[in-house]
């Protein structure tokens, strides 16, 4: 739903400029809006916007890293404590929730930094997981796997009948995929985006926290 002329009120500028920069990134993508436009959105001068977001490019990472946060806390927020369990249901949320909002989780991995502030991050979320499975190098393969069919759907090129079929498909692919696994993984394939490069930065400084299994307790 839109969120057209959004009064300014003191203190919620910065969530209203990027609650626009959403929907503009919904009806346009990535790239088709300006900062002006956001402003225009919501009722405001460009010069209010510059007091958070000096460019639009600081936007859309502020942007990002918000969509990308709150796809950590859903999957996070997963049910069950078994960690092939919880990588499947992660698998499933990630793909349903791409084919539902496809221009924002585009977005999503498109802008960023490696190191931004985002808890609990969804490649963490994912890696803790694969980390009690004793697959702590399997991250790349999991994701490049589910991010994979959330694109084939996403841009029409597989179709199933409802959610119920995506679900179980997904839950085909990646508990094949980890059942083939062996316990010794290649190397990290060098990464364009700066959020799936995140973790290598993590391998090399010692992994990452326990965040899936802490959110299961």
């Amino acid at each position: 739903m839109l969120r057209l002329l959004v009064p300014y009120h003191h203190g919620d500028l910065r969530a209203a400029l990027l609650d626009a920069a959403e929907d503009l990134v919904r009806e346009r993508g990535a790239d088709g809006w300006s900062l002006r436009e956001a402003c225009t959105r919501i009722g405001v001068s460009p010069s209010a916007a510059y007091h958070h977001f000096a460019s639009r490019d600081v936007l859309v990472r502020a942007l990002s890293q918000r969509v990308l946060a709150r796809l950590g806390t859903l999957s996070a927020a997963v049910p069950g404590t078994d960690p092939r369990q919880r990588v499947i249901a992660i698998a499933q949320t990630y793909v349903r929730w791409a084919i539902s909002d496809p221009a924002v989780s585009r977005l999503a991995f498109s802008a960023g930094e490696p190191d931004a502030p985002i808890s609990p991050h969804p490649h963490d979320v994912l890696a803790a997981e694969l980390d009690r499975l004793s697959l702590p190098s399997a991250d790349f393969l999991v994701w490049a796997a589910m991010h994979g069919l959330a694109m084939l759907l996403a841009d029409g090129l597989m179709r199933f009948d409802d959610d119920a079929a995506v679900d179980g498909e997904t839950a085909r692919l990646i508990g094949a995929l980890l059942d083939g696994l062996p316990a010794q993984l290649g190397p990290h394939p060098r990464a364009r985006s700066a959020h799936t490069d995140r973790r290598g930065s993590a391998d090399e400084h010692g992994g990452v926290e326990d965040l899936g299994s802490a959110g299961s307790r």
